[in-house]
Order: structure tokens, then C-alpha cells, then sequence
């Protein structure tokens, strides 16, 4: 199976550029090689359109029309199938802010249920709920600054500011968790190892980054289930990703048998069926599939963005709908995809609520020291 993937929405490490609010990734594929086989397809388009290469950005709605009969033509000649991945720029701020904050493996004054457990989930809403515009771009900035002493002033302040707000959340143990956890931070700010040690490993905490983890996952499921291998990965090629994007790559492909089980009820990661390939890195314009997909990713992401979309257009989603996936990191994300797990909890017998009573109470009793010192 052969894999072409290209992304848009790209700022860096900008996380809170309006006109941007979300990174997309794309990914087709199919079972021949679309840069041997489909340029004898698309070189009479380009001739028609007389454009060296198509670019949907370029050509627009107008343009496109022109070709999306002969688009669909190839989706069926060559058996594509697109998946699409999105992230939350704004949200992925939170979230890194979350798991280096409240993980209980660096803060000891969270309770070990509330981390690793999909109890992290409800409680990360809930900070989310304390948090604006403002303090979020202040915990960003202190996220990826390798200025160490700068950091961390930016950190207790965001801290404080939240501790500030704590009262606004309804439910005291949430309430009591996260003081607790935002107060041995700001007591302990040396300990957290909160911001990177250079500019060059924050990239490996950008959105592109994680989102590029979301498409290697959605490759090895697609293998996993076509059981196959994968024949080619081609990623465009632009300078400043591409070596962490190998990086992650040829990491999960040397960690295909290692068991990496997170917590009780969290999923598992699975890497077994990751591509056993490195990917290469291509420039779009010697690529026929990275061509195609950027076309793929400017039609989905107009219509999930609720942008204009000529009707001519319409038939390259439908034509995805039982082929293709979709996968978004966000705060609504997760709310819906653990909303229905809690809902869906059977409940627990008096012989469950005893022992969690117990396990909570030792939990508590090692904690607490933490929170007292």
C-alpha cells in the first residue's frame, strides 16, 4: 500500500493565528503507485488548465469544476481512499499545558486516579473551563521558551492566575485537586520540567508534530486491517519538520513490539502494524499523489470549515464516505469520545465501592504529605 501525506493550516509554533485555527493532515492511499501510474491521468488536466501543477489553493472553486469529473475517474481507477486528521492549535496549548502540569508522575500532589486514569480527561475539561485567551498564550510562550528562568516566572503566574479562578468550578474534589496541583508547582517550578531545553525541541511539541503521530497511528491501523505492508510513505517536503517527522517515524517503527499500556481503562498504543519503511520526504511538485491529496485536502477542509464549495465539488467527499476516517485532538473531541465511555459505566458493586474507597484512601495518605510539605 502506498501513502501520500500532505497538511494544511501549517503556522509553527504561532498556535493563536485567527485565519488558522486548526493544522489539517491528509492522507491518501491506494494499492499502486500513483507517481508511476496517474501522471499520464493528471498531465492533460494541467495541459487543460495550463498550469504546471494543480494546486487547489490556486485553482479555487472555479478552476477545480473544470476537473472534478476526471478527479472522481481516478479515485475509482486507482482505489484511492483519504483519511483527514485535525488539530486544535488553541487546544493543543491546553493540553501540553495539562499533561506536563497534572501529569502524577512529575506532580506529586495529584492524586494517581486523576492522571492515569480516564479521570484525566473530566479534570482537564475543567481546568480548561478556568482558562482565557491570554493566560493560554502566557502558558504557550513559557511551554516552548528555552530561557529557563523566563519559563518559569510565566508559569507561576499562569498558575496563580488559575488558582484565582479555582472557586468557579462547582465541585469541590476538582476544586481541591487542582489547588493542590497548581500549588506545588508554583512551591516546586524548578521540578516540573515544563518549558523545552532548545528551539529545536519545540518542534517536537508543535501541532504538526502531533498530528503527524495521529497519521502514522491511522497508517498502521489501515495496514493492520488491509494486512499488508506498506510499499512507499511519501511526505511533502518542507524544511522544518521533516526531520522530526523521520524522527517519530523510525521511533515507532523500532518500538513495534514494545507494549504500551498508558493506564486502567485508557487505550493502549499499538505500533504493531506501523510501516517497517522510513518515509521519504518529497517536494510537491515531483510527487502525482502528494498532487492529488493536496486537491483532497482543500475540498474537505472548506466544507468542515463551512466555507464556499461549488455542488460539482460534493461528489469527492461523498465518494470518501465509506473509505475514509476522520480523527480530531481537541477539548470537544474529547468530551464527546469520554462522554459516552462514562456514560456507558455499569455501576459499581458494594464490593467495588470498598476497595476504591480503600485504594483512594492510601492514595490520599501519600499525597497529602506532598501537598502539607
Amino acid at each position: 500500500m502506498y501513502f501520500y501525506i500532505d497538511e494544511s493550516g501549517h503556522t509553527g509554533l504561532n498556535l493563536f493565528d485567527e485565519s488558522q485555527p486548526f493544522l489539517y493532515y491528509g492522507v491518501l492511499r491506494s494499492k499502486l503507485n500513483l507517481d508511476l501510474l496517474a501522471e499520464q491521468d493528471l498531465k492533460p488536466l494541467r495541459k487543460r488548465l495550463g498550469v504546471e501543477r494543480l494546486h487547489a489553493a490556486d485553482l479555487g472553486n472555479g478552476r477545480l469544476v473544470e476537473i472534478a469529473q476526471e478527479i472522481n475517474k481516478i479515485k475509482k481507477k486507482y482505489g484511492l481512499g483519504f483519511d483527514l486528521y485535525r488539530v486544535a492549535k488553541a487546544d493543543h496549548a491546553l493540553i501540553s499545558f495539562f499533561d506536563q502540569v497534572f501529569d502524577q508522575g512529575m506532580n506529586p500532589a495529584v492524586p494517581w486516579n486523576a492522571y492515569w486514569t480516564p479521570l484525566r480527561y473530566v479534570l482537564l475539561i475543567k481546568v480548561a473551563y478556568l482558562f482565557d485567551e491570554k493566560t493560554l498564550k502566557m502558558a504557550w510562550d513559557a511551554r516552548i521558551s528555552a530561557n529557563d528562568q523566563k519559563a518559569q516566572k510565566l508559569l507561576i503566574e499562569v498558575c496563580e492566575t488559575i488558582l484565582e479562578r479555582v472557586s468557579d468550578i462547582p465541585d469541590a474534589r476538582s476544586q481541591e485537586i487542582i489547588t493542590d496541583g497548581l500549588s506545588w508547582v508554583v512551591s516546586n517550578v524548578d521540578a516540573i520540567s515544563y518549558n523545552v531545553d532548545t528551539k529545536k525541541d519545540a518542534l517536537q511539541i508543535s501541532p504538526n508534530l502531533v498530528g503527524f503521530q495521529s497519521v502514522m497511528h491511522g497508517i498502521a491501523s489501515r495496514l493492520g486491517k488491509a494486512k499488508t505492508k506498506a510499499s512507499k510513505v511519501i511526505v511533502d517536503r518542507q524544511s522544518q519538520f521533516n526531520a522530526a517527522q523521520e524522527y517519530i517515524a523510525n521511533f515507532y517503527h523500532e518500538a513495534r513490539d514494545v507494549p504500551w499500556a498508558i493506564g486502567p481503562g485508557l487505550p493502549e498504543m499499538n505500533l504493531t502494524h506501523m510501516p517497517t519503511i522510513p518515509i521519504t520526504c518529497t517536494a510537491g511538485t515531483d510527487s502525482v499523489g502528494l498532487e492529488l491529496v493536496d486537491i483532497y485536502i482543500w475540498v474537505f477542509k472548506r466544507h468542515m470549515e463551512n466555507k464556499s464549495l461549488a455542488n460539482e465539488l460534493a461528489p469527492i467527499i461523498n465518494g470518501q464516505l465509506h473509505r475514509g476516517s476522520y480523527d480530531e485532538i481537541s477539548i470537544n473531541a474529547l468530551m464527546n469520545r469520554w462522554g459516552e465511555w462514562f456514560q456507558d459505566l455499569p455501576e459499581p458493586s458494594k464490593g467495588d465501592l470498598e476497595k476504591a474507597k480503600k485504594m483512594i484512601h492510601e492514595q490520599e495518605l501519600a499525597r497529602k504529605q506532598h501537598v502539607q510539605n
